[in-house]
Formats: structure tokens, C-alpha cells, sequence
């Protein structure tokens, strides 16, 4: 190890807290020091290349060193890297909304910036709170989300969240919520088989609307995919259903596509796949393309209208972001959506999902691969001791993490999700690298688990 890999390493472990991470593990191990990327690679100090398998944590689109977003980059620095949007505008924040309405399901009309998922998650809570409010309906100031649902870390995400694991701990300082069935076929909280349920989750759903309809403001979850809480993939008609019943009880939906847009379900939005408009848009992670924080809130003109009157009615939405709008990462977003359409991606990342796909039944073979699910790129392999009873492995065993160092060996970074293994590649991955992936990551699942 150079001289340089070790200052760094040694100026992490002294110093860096690292998210999400058990400190006392990662201390025991030598850090990998990431110093440039190309494509789906990300490369460490000593020159190693690694196949970015979950995107930088799910943000990172159309691979590292992506030129329409590196020259947007570089020509707006030139030109200005913040404004406040705090009584004025920017270009690049004004003509990125265009561009986003343009793009998102018909019926949004308004953008509402934020820095990152959980900020945007709090614009949603908050607007749908005030919105209520300002119509006079001040007793639907409640929330109704899903188990195993994942917002953010923020306290108003916690709140609306659904994973003990992350959230039990900060219960005394979260507000009261309504909470749903997760759509979890392989886990089924009915006790159910799909289809003959009939999305029976959903209509627990709907009970909850019936019931409580006059103090819920809205309902907020996940579409097709609970990513945190283990690339979770809900059944076909699941989202219609619950639209349907926001529209009969009068609640507003939120849909949170921070992890879910830009293309990772196989659309650029996974609400598109049953033609669902939300009354609310939550954007993130892939918004810039993984350049820079950047996330919306996007709404219709409803909600909007809601917010209008006079200086002393005080129906302004007293809420916002110093970095909102960013002028740098706006010009990053546009960049993004021009290599969208430069490259064709969402057309060429069909031949992608439908390999993907194919090589994924292989893993239902194996002795320890309880459940294989995928919505387009977005990949959970669910690990167990017994397969036959979907026993889980004890959470001691970190079998998830033996098969993420296992697949260092082979030049792969991964990180699961407990003992679901995540696949979520950039969708601009190269075919052969797409196939070292998925191989290393069955060949790493296959030795640490028959080893065990």
C-alpha cells in the first residue's frame, strides 16, 4: 500500500464517521480509498478498478464521466455556482423545471427544490400538512405509510418511515402515523398468495382510508419498489389500487421516487408503469445523474393554488433550503436529462433488464437464495438458512457482508441490504460488465453460503 493510501486511510479511521456504517467493524479493517472513476468503475488509490454494483449508493445514472454533465458542469461555474431562489431565479433552476414537467406524469405542474431525498420527503409532509390547513380542514393533519417503508433520516421521514432497525430508536421524538401492510409477496403480512389475494395489502390500505379518512392528510410510500427495506417489489395493480382509493376517501398521495426515478424500474418513472399521477413527486439521488444533491418536490397546480392570497392570510409555505435550486446542480440535472436523450437509455436499457432478468432465475437454484426480486435494474437477493421454511439467517452471521467482501475478490463493490444483496448498476453499464456483476456476485453467494 502507498504512502498516500495509508495517510488516507489513517486520516479517515481518526477522524470520518461514516453513515450507516457500525464503526467498530470498519475500524478493524483496512478503509477502501476511492480516488477516480470512468464508466461503470469506480478506481481505489492503489489503481484498482471496482464495478460500481449499486451506482455510488443509487445515485449515479449513466456511469462516472458522463460528458453532457461534466461540460454543464463546467460552463455554468463559469457563470455563476449560487443564487438564493428565495425571492429570485437562476436559469438553469427555471429551465430544469420546464424540463421536469415535461417529463414527469401529465397533471404535475409545479417544482419545489431541496438538497436530498429526506429534505424533499419533508417539503411533502409539510405541504400536504399545510394544504389541508389553508382549504380549512384542520383535523386531516395525519400520515399513512407502509411497513418496511423508507424515507430518509430526517425526523419527519423517520416519522413517516416503516423499518424498526433504523427507526425504533428515535420513536419518543417522531409524530403519530396511520401504518399499512407492506406489499411484500415473499413475506406476506396477510398470509396471502399472489394473485389470488386479489392485492389484498392494498385493501387493508383502503380499510385504513375508510376508517380515518377525515384526519389523514395523505398517504405516502414507495411505488413498486420499498428499496430500503430490501428491494421489496410490490404486485402489478398494486399502485392503481391505492390511487383509486386516495381519490374515493379524498387523500392525497405522495409518491416517493427518490429512489425509484430516472429510469431505474425500466421507466423513468416507476408511477408510469400504471399510469398513476400522484398529487405529489418526490425526486432525488438520481436527479443530477450522481453529481451533486439535488431533489424536488414536484405538485400539481391544485396543491399549489392552495398556497396563493394575500401577504396577511399567511398561506405562504414558510419553508426552504439555503442551496434550493443550486445553480450548479441544476445545470448537473439538465446534463443529465440531455444524456438521457443522447444516449437513448431508457430504449437500450431494455436489453439489459430483459439479460438481467434471464441470469436472475439462476439464483432461485441455490440452496440459500430464498427469494430473487427485480423491478427492472433495481435487484433484491434474499439469503436464508432454510429455504423450504424462509428461515433468516441470524443477523450475527452478516452473511449479507461476507458476500460484499467475497465480491471484492473479483473486483465488484456491493452493499447489501442485511442478507438481501443488492444489484443496482448504472444504467449506462456496458453489457460485459453487466455480466461480471451478476456472475461474481452468484459466484460469491454460492461460496459464502454452502460454506456456512
Amino acid at each position: 500500500m502507498s504512502d498516500k493510501s495509508k495517510k488516507i486511510g489513517s486520516y479517515d479511521k481518526e477522524f470520518v464517521w461514516h453513515p450507516f456504517t457500525q464503526m467498530k467493524d470498519y475500524e478493524e479493517k483496512e478503509p477502501i480509498v476511492i480516488e477516480s472513476a470512468e464508466g461503470s468503475y469506480l478506481i481505489d488509490s492503489e489503481g484498482k478498478k471496482y464495478i460500481d454494483g449499486v451506482s455510488s449508493l443509487w445515485v449515479n445514472v449513466h456511469g462516472h464521466k458522463v460528458p453532457e454533465i461534466d461540460e454543464a458542469i463546467q460552463e455554468q461555474v463559469k457563470q455563476i455556482s449560487h443564487s438564493t431562489l428565495l425571492g429570485i431565479t437562476n436559469p438553469p433552476a427555471a429551465e430544469l423545471a420546464k424540463e421536469l414537467i415535461d417529463i414527469c406524469p401529465p397533471g404535475l405542474k409545479k417544482v419545489f427544490y431541496s438538497g436530498d431525498g429526506a429534505s424533499a420527503v419533508e417539503v411533502a409532509i409539510k405541504m400536504a400538512f399545510q394544504y389541508w390547513q389553508n382549504k380549512g380542514k384542520s383535523e386531516k393533519k395525519k400520515f399513512l405509510c407502509l411497513d418496511n417503508g423508507y424515507h430518509g433520516d430526517t425526523l419527519g421521514a423517520v416519522s413517516v418511515g416503516g423499518i424498526d432497525i433504523f427507526h425504533k430508536t428515535f420513536a419518543p421524538l417522531l409524530f403519530e402515523t396511520f401504518r399499512a401492510p407492506s406489499y411484500y409477496c415473499y413475506r406476506c403480512p396477510l398470509n396471502k398468495t399472489y394473485p389470488s389475494c386479489n392485492i389484498a395489502c392494498a385493501d387493508e390500505l383502503g380499510k385504513i382510508l375508510e376508517e380515518n379518512n377525515e384526519e389523514i392528510a395523505a398517504v405516502i410510500f414507495e411505488p413498486y419498489v420499498q428499496a430500503a427495506g430490501g428491494m421489496i417489489v410490490s404486485p402489478e395493480g398494486y399502485l392503481k389500487k391505492v390511487r383509486d382509493y386516495c381519490d374515493k376517501y379524498d387523500v392525497l398521495m405522495i409518491l416517493d421516487e427518490v429512489a425509484t426515478g430516472f429510469g431505474r424500474t425500466g421507466k423513468m418513472f416507476a408511477c408510469e408503469h400504471e399510469d398513476v399521477t400522484p398529487d405529489m413527486l418526490v425526486l432525488g439521488k438520481g436527479l443530477t445523474g450522481g453529481y451533486l444533491p439535488l431533489s424536488a418536490t414536484i405538485t400539481t397546480q391544485k396543491i399549489y393554488d392552495e398556497f396563493l392570497g394575500n401577504y396577511d392570510e399567511y398561506k405562504t409555505f414558510f419553508h426552504g433550503h439555503s442551496y434550493a435550486g443550486n445553480p450548479l446542480s441544476c445545470a448537473a440535472s439538465r446534463g443529465n436529462l440531455k444524456a438521457f436523450e443522447n444516449n437513448n437509455t431508457l430504449e437500450k436499457l431494455q436489453y439489459k433488464i430483459d439479460y438481467l432478468e434471464k441470469e436472475l432465475k439462476e439464483f432461485e437454484g441455490l440452496e440459500h437464495v430464498g427469494n430473487v426480486r427485480n423491478k427492472g435494474f433495481m435487484v433484491g437477493i434474499e439469503l436464508v438458512q432454510d429455504k423450504e421454511n424462509k428461515t433468516p439467517y441470524k443477523s450475527n452471521l452478516k452473511m449479507g457482508s461476507k458476500v460484499a467482501d467475497k465480491a471484492l475478490e473479483d473486483e465488484v463493490l456491493l452493499r447489501p441490504l442485511g442478507d438481501v444483496v443488492v444489484l443496482m448498476p448504472p444504467l449506462g453499464i456496458e453489457m460485459d460488465d453487466l455480466k461480471k456483476l451478476v456472475h461474481a456476485t452468484y459466484k460469491s453467494i454460492k461460496e459464502v453460503t454452502e460454506d456456512s
